[in-house]
């Protein structure tokens, strides 16, 4: 008998999922197929009844009160009966949201796990199951071992299609791509510690060690077996390395599972995820076993180890953050991969690279847009707007109803002043307008619709565009006419495009002729005396207008990107970005997977291969592009509430990727600084190294 909290119980009540009266029709209808042996009715209760003990991966804490007097009366059972039950039992024990065992009910719980590996070992011992399933069976009986491993239960359903590995690290994904077949032995057996761990108390899986035969792999594959036997002989402590594990789980399903051929071809890949991959984010080595389990206990990336299967999902080379693909002395491969340690920026191995610079007054709040203004001969500063809190406090921003637009110098982050008066709501898009006569306006707009305009040199403002009141603003920029006259364009989500004289406040012309809902814009010179509209409506499509025609209806007025060739990738934009390259300014789109693509605003012709997608980048694209020394162009890359960033030069085809402790909003870039907006304000970050890397 195991301790159980009585079906009687007042304390039922206090827990959430299934109820005393439905463990009891269970329990009456296991004690009726105990003495007629026909198992249909108790199944069809059971699986109505784990509804109340887990939901969506969320094990309810009446799950705990309850499991104890259902593993005792399955656990008597004939093991051929309970096979499914046993799986399903470990599927509710290590579920991704398990609520802590109430201390009343723990003794119980944990004598329940106990019965249930011993009755789930004699049903792995003695039934034929099928492949796929005597996996699922053992790892369950490693679960209720108390082993980690049985947290690969969920994720080894069905390995022939890949695995999706956490990095224990960084916590990025890194994907297995599918498996080969036959599999190829491991290039190392798996260590085991010196003594080997065993568990104090008795453990049934001796009988098991027994079963795991030599013969049942075929030639290469016994050393491997050795350790399976070896750490079922132990009775698999929590401190046994997870691949040995693995080793074990594989001997079993080689020698129980059925068909013989598929169960061979299943523990071979189960083998072979005894080896190790490496993250493409933080380039750290693990073995497979650590990515398969939930923050594992005792996990150490390894010295020496490169993945054989495990890929980063981009193919392309990736080389250094700004700078040649060669190391300092021109040998060695300069680092990929970088993150942010506190105000610096590493390599993945620790080596230095660079410093952060925090803009000061940053504050929680965070930024939804920036700015880089530049004023002829003056110094180059960043504005940063979102929600206000304390202008004029040297706070630059903050939480509340109002908006809020802040300055810093870019050299040294210092901040000069906030715009004044605060803005009406929460301030989106945020642009720069270089003028004609050499001054700069910064222009904001937000949930409000309302467009302002400030002098950056004094923080005061300039005007509010009259009528501009358009229910939100999803985009402005600044655009050049032949004629001389610089434009404020402004978008909305409805679909108004529309054209102001910064200098008057008047409303001077419209573009979008279809009225297509907008939700990003930028404009893209074409030469000194044209520049061109690019935009990306909520449908994914792309529209180019021409700002110095007269009638947006006009054939010819624009260009379009090539139709046939959005089609073909299946590129549905949700960004576009001007990138400044050494004879032209290009179009960049990105969409929610990932990818960015180049194209010709002249031509409408795409320009090269495409950034594909890689592991982490999808969600609401944010792009920012830049010219570092040597006239290389590079884009970065990162997506709104994420954390990573890939910077892209297209020229090479290079990639490098930094992991950053903040939460992305807003991108841009002055020369070699980028500046990153985040969920508590603005900091600087070099492309180029400062530290002679």
């Amino acid at each position: 008998m195991i301790p159980k909290l009585p079906l009687h119980s007042p304390r039922w009540r206090d827990l959430d999922g299934v109820k005393a009266e439905e463990v009891q029709a269970l329990l009456e209808q296991l004690a009726s197929t105990a003495a007629t042996r026909r198992d249909d009715a108790w199944k069809q209760i059971w699986t109505d009844l784990t509804g109340g003990l887990m939901s969506d991966g969320i094990v309810y804490d009446g799950a705990y009160a309850a499991l104890p007097h259902i593993v005792e009366a399955v656990a008597p059972l004939p093991p051929d009966q309970t096979v499914d039950f046993w799986v399903d039992l470990g599927f509710i024990v290590t579920a991704d949201h398990r609520p802590p065992v109430p201390a009343d009910l723990e003794a119980g719980f944990d004598a329940a796990l106990r019965l249930a590996e011993r009755a789930a070992i004699q049903s792995l011992l003695a039934a034929d199951i099928p492949a796929q399933v005597c996996a699922q069976l053992a790892l369950s009986c490693v679960a209720f071992a108390g082993h980690s491993m049985g947290e690969a239960l969920e994720r080894l359903l069905d390995i022939q299609d890949g695995l999706l590995l956490v990095c224990p690290g960084c916590e990025s994904d890194t994907e297995i791509e599918s498996f080969t077949d036959p599999a190829p032995l491991p290039t190392e057996v798996p260590g085991l510690p010196d003594p080997l761990p065993v568990r104090p108390e008795g453990h049934p899986w001796a009988a098991v060690a027994a079963t795991v035969r030599a013969e049942a792999l075929g030639e290469g594959w016994e050393p491997f077996l050795r350790v399976a036997r070896d750490v079922a002989a132990t009775g698999i402590p929590p401190e046994t390395p997870g691949e040995a594990v693995l080793c074990l789980v594989a001997g079993i399903v080689a020698v129980k599972g059925t068909p013989q051929p598929a169960a061979a071809e299943w523990a071979r890949h189960l083998m072979s995820l005894t080896g190790h991959f490496r993250c493409w984010d933080c380039e750290r080595t693990w073995t497979i076993a650590d990515g398969l389990a939930e923050n594992p206990d005792g996990a150490r990336p390894h010295p020496q180890h490169r993945p054989a299967q495990a890929r980063n999902s981009s193919d392309r080379p990736a080389v250094t953050l700004g700078s040649a693909a060669a190391g300092p002395t021109g040998g060695a491969p300069a680092p990929t991969r970088f993150r942010q340690d506190g105000n610096a920026v590493v390599a993945a191995d620790g080596t230095p690279w660079g410093r952060i610079r925090v803009f000061s007054d940053s504050a929680p709040g965070g930024f939804d847009a920036l700015a880089v203004a530049s004023a002829p001969g003056g110094p180059t500063l960043v504005a940063g707007a979102g929600a206000g809190a304390g202008v004029g406090a040297g706070v630059g921003v903050g939480v509340g109803e109002t908006g809020a637009v802040s300055l810093w110098d870019a050299a040294d982050g210092r901040h000069i002043h906030d715009m004044r008066p605060e803005h009406p709501g929460r301030i989106r898009s945020l642009t720069a307008l270089p003028l004609p006569d050499g001054r700069v306006q910064l222009a904001g707009a937000g949930d409000t619709g309302t467009i302002a305009l400030w002098n950056p040199a004094t923080g005061q403002p300039e005007r509010e565009l009259t009528g501009a009141r358009l229910d939100g603003v999803a985009g402005l920029c600044a655009v050049n006419l032949p004629d001389g006259r610089t434009l404020l364009v402004t978008a909305t989500p409805q679909g108004a495009v529309r054209l102001w004289d910064p200098d008057t406040g008047e409303y001077v012309g419209s573009l979008n002729p279809y009225g297509s809902p907008i939700q990003s814009m930028a404009a893209v010179p074409l030469s000194a005396d044209q520049t061109l509209i690019a935009a990306s409506d909520t449908a994914g499509r792309v529209h180019m207008w021409d700002p110095a025609v007269d009638d947006p209806w006009a054939s010819g007025a624009a260009v379009q990107l090539n139709a046939r060739a959005l089609a073909d990738a299946d590129h549905r934009a949700a960004v576009v970005a001007a990138v400044p390259t050494p004879d032209r300014t290009v179009l960049a789109t990105g969409d929610h997977q990932g990818v960015v693509m180049l194209w010709d605003p002249a031509t409408g012709a795409p320009i090269g291969d495409a950034l594909p997608v890689s592991t982490g980048t999808a969600g609401p694209p944010l792009i920012t592009a830049t010219t570092l020394p040597g006239d290389r162009t590079v884009l970065v890359i990162g997506t709104r509430q994420g954390s990573r960033l890939r910077v892209w030069e297209p020229a090479t085809g290079s990639v490098a990727y930094i992991a950053l402790d903040v939460t992305l909003t807003c991108l841009t870039a002055t020369g070699p600084d980028l500046i990153v907006g985040h969920d508590r304000g603005a900091l600087n970050l070099p492309l180029t190294s400062s530290t002679g890397q």
